[in-house]
């Protein structure tokens, strides 16, 4: 028999994933404009302007990860949709005062605040999608759902470049005002899915012992093990990545075409890897690390190689490394929401928001940005690459534990499902 999604999936998903979209822009245009912005605000003779431009994206991510737990409790007892739109509406006008920024004091300010309306977001779409798609179709929903990140940041980086080279750095941040505010907007006319999930019975709160489960959940510590790395590598090196292009002689349209190999490389791993999870599951009951964890390693070598190969071929190797970097992206985020019961899913997933960017872009930022201020971006980038390898190691580790997860979940669902 055909699949048909429930009523609104469809709908549902495709707002979730432009919010997603503008979601990246707006993180990776920071990352894009961050030389101009280290002029306006720095002297060129101050070595540690890199450091503290690097703590304006960390102080980002720590409110970011501080603010998903708490939203994500709220959105576990208010509509889902309403906090989704809320906080739309609050980080994208938060993005628009950001370049009203006179001092470096004030651009920290709004881009804390971004990152209070982005922690509204982060831990209560993917438990959306989660509650409207059944288990075997998770894998590619959320790639499809993730693709955003890809595409999103690379168009950061398009945008930024474009309209640096025509404007100024503000105006890049006015321009993603208005789209991030209709599609808040369009939120609050959405039906939360809660109980869809879980058989179409409401669902139970999260008790303190649902909390000890989760912990003890082996594959989801490995995922986030893993995921932290990722997060490390593939933050530090969109962050930096203008600086790295600047360090080998690259023009500032090379941004451009960084970014052109995120949307293209990106989109198509992100895409790929959820297939390829979701088609191989019936032979591997570990798809879903076995795919993210195959790739990382792959990627190693590949990002090694690119750091000592002249431009062009350069690009060749970075092509082939965000390729390999993204395939995990839907297999990974699917094995959250597999390994968590219902009733815990926005928990799940604000946990791991909060570990994947305390250890990971959040340190990544202000160490690779003082790496490279005190060396070299090589040397810098050298780090990402053991970052991509801890990752790889850690995905292959833990499929063993992944299948017997997913079935003890599968057990509780089938016969402990009661209303509330």
């Amino acid at each position: 028999m055909k699949y048909r999604p429930p009523p609104g999936a469809v709908a549902a998903l495709a707002l979730l994933l432009g919010i997603n979209l503008f979601n990246y822009i707006d993180r990776q245009i920071l990352a894009a404009v961050e030389p101009e912005i280290r002029a306006t605000f720095f002297a060129p003779t101050d070595e540690n302007a890199m450091a503290k431009t690097g703590a304006l994206g960390m102080l980002f991510l720590i409110t970011y990860m501080l603010a998903a737990p708490a939203l994500g409790w709220l959105a576990d007892r208010f509509s889902r949709w309403i906090i989704v739109g809320t906080a739309v509406l609050f980080w994208s006008l938060a993005t628009g005062a950001t370049g009203l920024a006179t001092s470096f004091a004030m651009l920290v300010i709004f881009r804390v605040l971004v990152g209070v309306g982005e922690g509204g977001y982060g831990p209560t779409a993917p438990t959306i999608l989660a509650d409207l798609f059944p288990v075997e179709r998770r894998a590619r929903i959320m790639a499809y759902f993730c693709a955003a990140i890809p595409v999103g940041s690379a168009l950061g980086y398009v945008l930024g470049g474009a309209v640096t080279t025509h404007l100024t750095w503000r105006a890049a941040f006015y321009i993603l005002t208005v789209p991030g505010l209709l599609l808040g907007l369009i939120c609050f006319f959405q039906r939360d899915p809660r109980g869809l999930g879980s058989g179409g019975k409401v669902r139970k709160r999260a008790r303190r012992e649902d909390y000890g489960k989760l912990l003890r959940t082996r594959s989801y510590g490995y995922n986030m093990v893993a995921q932290t790395a990722m997060t490390f590598a593939a933050g530090g090196m969109g962050f930096w990545m203008a600086e790295y292009l600047n360090s080998r002689g690259q023009p500032p349209g090379a941004r451009i075409i960084f970014g052109g190999i995120v949307v293209v490389a990106g989109l198509l791993s992100t895409l790929a890897g959820g297939w390829i999870a979701d088609r191989i599951r019936s032979r591997y009951a570990a798809a879903d690390f076995l795919v993210s964890g195959i790739g990382m390693l792959i990627a190693v070598p590949i990002f090694i190689v690119m750091l000592f190969t002249p431009f062009p071929l350069a690009w060749v190797f970075m092509f082939a490394a965000v390729f390999l970097l993204f395939l995990n992206t839907g297999p990974s985020n699917a094995a959250i929401a597999n390994v968590s019961l219902p009733n815990m899913r926005e928990r799940a997933f604000a946990l791991n928001i909060f570990i994947i960017h305390l250890f990971g872009d959040v340190a990544a930022y202000p160490i690779i940005g003082y790496i490279g201020g005190h060396t070299n971006m090589t040397v810098a980038f050298f780090v990402v690459s053991i970052m991509i390898l801890i990752g790889g190691l850690a995905w292959i580790g833990g499929m063993k534990y992944l299948p017997s997860d997913y079935a003890n979940v599968d057990h509780v669902m089938s016969g402990t499902m009661t209303s509330a």
